[in-house]
């Protein structure tokens, strides 16, 4: 394991790839690239691309965007609606009762109350906590499943609604280092199915389950050739934004209406409380992530402060070795009430899943890290 020599990005991020000199692909793009930009250059690209995808004769939409009502997406629809003078139809899909928080609620409800239309997928809940389930014994990765329906909804519905153009928030492959995501440019999105989430599609194991076809349409993200035939195309809007980042989105939908989290960074990881408003199980992801690959939550938070210069390396290291792993146990306990297992066998689960090069597990099952954190192994 090693860790960006910039930043505190680790090697042991799925499908990143350090330069020699040992910088983080991020950290590339963000030093050596963006840092040159021609901002106004970009937005003329952004015009010229909107040209090419002007709406059709009859066509009530210009755009389809995926939202949560949260941070990013707020901040999209609103600067697609208010400054690009589009009509976006936002596409939301929602969690079931038992998980979706009613901070999430308010937050879609506020970015109705803004002028937009808003269009909400709800997968059938019982297909829905059954594949959550069979995530999670499989892979220890409760949103296997629900990521796919997340990813896979916007492109669905834009074909739905005859609507070409997807806007999406950052680009995974530039600035998180997902580099099997990148397209033919910096905004091209349609190489996103080879995110590490979709790629392979719906597979054997989801197919192996006591699912009739039919259901497990909301999982299935478009082909290539669908794409093709309905000339869809998805835009990063996050190339085209100097200053897109996880703070900067915040306070921009901050002074939109958007409600935070109230609970603090030792429950959730989230160093200012403006993540995952919708739901709160992610955190427990977060956190198996961190004892998977090394790296949860506070590190990507950190990541983004310390190249932009408002955070050091130095503080950055403390931040994560005090709260990369935060989880809240009443979190866990309604995780497990919910797919109808003990917080016994969850720790079992996690015990099995953690990555024993870069942790042990004490017989009391603790947890240690074997790394030092912006050092590695």
């Amino acid at each position: 394991m090693k860790y960006c020599k910039k930043c505190l990005q680790p090697d042991t991020r799925p499908n990143t790839v350090f330069t020699e000199g040992g910088i983080c692909p991020a950290c590339v793009y963000y030093f050596d690239i963006s840092s040159s930009v021609d901002w106004q250059e970009r937005y003329e690209i952004l015009e010229d691309i909107l040209t090419e995808y002007s709406p059709k004769p009859g066509r009530m939409f210009d755009c389809i965007i995926g939202v949560s009502g949260g941070k990013d997406s707020t901040r999209q629809a609103l600067w697609v609606r208010d400054k690009l003078g589009l009509n976006p139809l936002l596409a939301c899909l929602t969690y079931p009762p038992e998980q979706v928080t009613e901070r999430g609620v308010d937050n879609i409800s506020n970015l109705i109350e803004l002028g937009f239309d808003v269009v909400i997928s709800a997968p059938a809940p019982d297909t829905w906590k059954k594949l959550m389930r069979a995530s999670f014994d499989k892979f220890t990765n409760w949103a296997r499943s629900t990521e796919m329906a997340l990813f896979s909804s916007v492109p669905q519905l834009a074909i739905r609604y005859g609507i070409e153009l997807i806007l999406w928030g950052e680009n995974p492959g530039l600035q998180l280092g997902d580099m099997k995501t990148l397209g033919r440019t910096g905004y091209d999105g349609n190489n996103l199915r080879n995110a590490n989430t979709l790629s392979g599609g719906v597979a054997d194991w989801m197919n192996e389950l006591d699912i009739k076809p039919e259901e497990m349409l909301p999982y299935r993200y478009p082909t290539i050739e669908q794409f093709e035939k309905h000339k869809l195309q998805i835009v990063y809007l996050g190339w085209f934004l100097g200053d897109w980042s996880l703070v900067n989105n915040g306070k921009y939908a901050a002074t939109c209406g958007l409600h935070f989290r109230e609970d603090g960074v030792e429950n959730t990881g989230d160093l200012h409380g403006i993540t995952s408003l919708d739901e709160d199980w992610v955190t427990l992801n977060q956190m198996i992530k961190y004892y998977k690959f090394g790296f949860g939550r506070v590190t990507d938070y950190v990541n983004e402060e310390i190249r932009v210069g408002r955070m050091t390396r130095e503080h950055g290291i403390k931040l994560v070795e005090a709260y990369d792993d935060s989880c809240s146990d009443e979190y866990i306990e309604k995780f497990c009430s919910y797919i109808d297992i003990l917080p016994s066998k969850f720790w079992d689960q996690v015990h099995q899943s953690v990555n024993k090069d870069l942790f042990s597990v004490d017989k009391s099952g603790v947890i240690k890290r074997k790394f030092k954190v912006g050092v590695g192994l």
